[in-house]
């Protein structure tokens, strides 16, 4: 559980970083932050900070991620046509303005987080001693890569570092960058396990080299390096759990900002797929995801309390299929990963969440196979957020095509953005 010292500390870093909305976090404030950062207990304070930032709100960069790309993949239905933010998701296309609120807020929380995560990198030389300094620089480089990461599910441009007029780079430079620093964590984390003090100040919820692992194989598959992707995957030991936690004061926030309401958003039935990507109705995972618990919470959104994964272990091993059936004559291999996924039952999964259905029995070729990881994918990451990354990565039907699928490719950048950043590229079409 997060330590109430170090909550604190996290209010105070969230108050001087909003006080900044652009791309450029030069402000008088700074030398308080560094004040905070010049110790091992204010470095433990921005960590916990980090996930704070991250996490908590209807603001935050993972409540913004989960409802855009839900919208704009149809995973979620709007229950209040009145919000106007939501319904232009919903519409898509060039209904999305650039100043619409949460796609802003998710870039600006996304910006927030990959510069408070930077200070953690640059100050961990001030922690008590080596081993602390490796850690918490792990930490830093772990939150980097997963803001830049996100950004490059939603943007065809992102920044990386902070800055008056901040150059872009490419999604796929930024992936990069994301795994540059997964990789740099990694290493860090080789020399030395995560000290115990270090866990008690931020918890042990995070596992960090498995949490790294998973992350750097999501990355290196959204850049099509299928080997990489697999080496990585099989780094990654799928009985440890990696979860952003929650409590009644800070709490879930796709629970508390909206299901719970019955008046935002819901859930649309059959994980909003249809034809042949309808879902087995003996699918195990339909009544986990789709079926309403007593308080209208859902699949990882039950209650105030109620952990969000960073990854699932079924993410994995898609992972896995994925990169087996894209190669060379390894569909056999691919088919094995899948049946992983199909056959796994709530009592073996560590987070309760099973198919519980037969093994695959479609025809084994590359386009097949592909189309039932892709489907799987979408039930067993169900408002996870990436599936508009995942529509455009198997090629699924874009907007002006018929059947469309994802009514968006990219987002079209912030206004506060364009208005503060003269590097600022011109939006994409769709």
């Amino acid at each position: 559980m997060k330590k109430i010292k170090y909550i604190l500390t996290s209010m105070i870093v969230l108050a001087l970083s909003m006080q900044s909305c652009e791309t450029d976090f030069d402000n008088p404030n700074a030398p308080v932050i560094e004040d905070v950062s010049g110790s091992t207990n204010g470095l433990f304070g921005l960590i916990v900070g980090l996930e704070f930032q991250y996490t908590i709100g209807g603001a935050s960069g993972l409540y913004s991620n989960i409802t855009a790309n839900g919208f704009t993949t149809r995973e979620l239905q709007l229950l209040n046509a009145g919000n106007a933010d939501l319904a232009a998701l919903i519409n898509g296309g060039s209904s999305v303005p650039p100043n619409n609120g949460v796609t802003t807020n998710l870039w600006t929380n996304l910006n927030l987080v990959r510069n408070n995560a930077q200070t953690v990198i640059d100050q961990s030389a001030n922690a008590a001693n080596p081993n602390l300094q490796g850690a918490i620089k792990a930490y830093g480089h772990f939150y980097k890569a997963l803001a830049i990461g996100t950004m490059a599910q939603f943007w065809e441009n992102v920044i990386v570092e902070s800055g008056k007029d901040q150059a872009f780079v490419t999604r796929n430079q930024g992936l990069q960058i994301a795994i540059e620093n997964l990789n740099d964590a990694a290493t860090l984390l080789s020399q030395s396990a995560v000290p115990p003090s270090l866990l008690a100040a931020v918890g042990a919820h995070i596992d960090l080299p498995n949490t790294i692992a998973a992350l750097t194989a999501r990355y290196q598959l959204m850049l099509g390096n299928t080997t990489a992707a697999l080496t990585a995957a099989n780094n990654v030991d799928l009985t440890k759990r990696s979860v952003f936690i929650f409590n009644n004061v800070t709490q879930n926030p796709v629970f508390r900002s909206s299901l719970i309401t019955n008046n935002v958003f819901d859930v649309n039935p059959n994980f909003g797929l249809s034809g042949v990507l309808l879902p087995n109705p003996a699918d195990a995972r339909i009544n986990f995801y789709i079926t309403a618990q007593a308080n209208n919470g859902k699949g990882f959104f039950t209650a105030d309390q109620t952990s969000i994964p960073i990854y699932v272990p079924g993410e994995i091993l898609l992972i896995k299929a994925e990169a087996y059936a894209r190669g060379v004559n390894q569909l056999p291999l691919a088919v094995i990963e899948l049946n992983k996924v199909l056959t796994k039952t709530s009592a073996t999964d560590i987070f309760g969440l099973g198919a519980n259905l037969p093994a695959y029995s479609g025809t084994v070729s590359e386009t097949a196979v592909l189309e039932e990881i892709y489907k799987n994918r979408c039930i067993e990451l169900f408002m996870s957020g990436m599936k508009l990354e995942d529509s455009r990565r198997f090629g699924r039907p874009a907007p002006g095509s018929a059947n469309v699928e994802r009514n968006r490719n990219f987002y079209p950048y912030p206004t506060i953005e364009r208005d503060n950043n003269t590097s600022t590229p011109a939006d994409p079409a769709l």
